[in-house]
């Protein structure tokens, strides 16, 4: 059992990196309204970021390169959805809508690793598990208020369900990472996404646009590399390695709950960086959506728990008389 003192700091780091996480809606709307399209923010940051964990990468793989072609498919999977289509779908996402209802919508993610589970299991959730997920539409509804969606920018609410998904298949392939070093997984994975959005561009499938006019930030003007130096270095490569520290201090368990404090701080970093603050009625329905989320969490591990007790008294030999 982990000392208070180690718990401690291991929460400090996870709700840090969290914070950092959560800043990246807010210093990309500066680069999207100033000309950048989604694909190209992404790519920069995305390469950028790889290149900065390549070397503690390296120091934690010790000369052990055949671990990346072994575990070439989840690496591939987790560039090309949870690197590229996740980022690409969110930035979309906060073009149109605001930044934390974006974040929001995309945390439903978890609730579709749950439905895909289900369908290849065929183990039906446990209460707890179902009812997060009632809970997590529920919110949803009250976010998005069905009674004023002609209103809504229906583009930014399809592209957070996609980065949702995205999320989703994220969460699937990571399960299937072990024996790797985190960095080196995320150091190789965002490589893949940044050559698959550059290769996306030059066939046309995705636009790459750039510009070096000042942007918009903190009520004042600064030049375009200043939110794009934090997307790599803050809210890409500090986070990620974070991110890594807050798992192995805390467990992966209770890591992933302190991580929904992600959308709790895009909503605050969006108020006082862009002054966007989601209403009244939303922020309610944003509160229940994300305990809808945890339950769904929470119900999730209790349901692996008990079926990993299952299994096990299923294969377990009968004591000979």
């Amino acid at each position: 059992m982990q000392a208070p003192g180690i718990r401690a700091f291991g929460l400090v780091v996870a709700l840090a990196s969290a914070a950092m996480f959560a800043t990246s809606g807010s210093f990309a709307r500066p680069l999207l309204e100033a000309g950048w399209s989604p694909a190209g923010a992404v790519v920069v940051r995305l390469g950028l970021a790889s290149m900065l964990l390549s070397i503690p990468a390296a120091l934690a793989l010790r000369g052990r390169w055949g671990i990346l072609r072994e575990k070439w498919r989840p690496i591939v999977m987790y560039g090309l959805f949870g690197g590229a289509a996740v980022q690409v779908a969110y930035f979309n996402a906060i073009s149109y809508i605001e930044v934390g209802i974006a974040l929001m919508l995309e945390y439903l993610g978890v609730v579709l690793v749950v439905l895909y589970v289900w369908a290849r299991s065929r183990r039906r959730p446990g209460p707890m598990t179902l009812a997060g997920m009632v809970v997590a539409v529920a919110g949803l509804a009250v976010v998005l208020n069905p009674a004023d969606l002609a209103g809504a920018d229906l583009r930014g609410v399809a592209w957070a369900l996609f980065a949702a998904l995205g999320m989703a298949v994220y969460f699937v392939t990571s399960a299937e990472t072990s024996g790797i070093p985190p960095v080196a997984f995320v150091a190789s994975g965002l490589g893949v996404g940044a050559v698959a959005i550059v290769v996306a561009g030059l066939v046309g499938l995705v636009p790459l646009r750039a510009s070096t006019a000042d942007e918009r930030l903190f009520g004042g003007m600064f030049p375009w590399w200043v939110p794009l130096l934090e997307l790599v270095v803050v809210a890409a490569a500090l986070a990620y390695v974070t991110g890594f520290v807050a798992a192995r201090r805390l467990g992966p368990t209770v890591a992933s709950f302190v991580g929904l404090t992600e959308v709790v701080f895009a909503v605050v970093w969006a108020w006082l960086l862009l002054g966007e603050l989601p209403g009244v009625v939303q922020l309610m329905g944003g509160t229940v959506l994300i305990a809808g989320v945890a339950a769904v969490q929470a119900g999730n591990l209790r349901d692996t728990a008990r079926a990993r007790l299952v299994d096990e008294l299923e294969v377990s030999p009968v004591d000979a008389p």
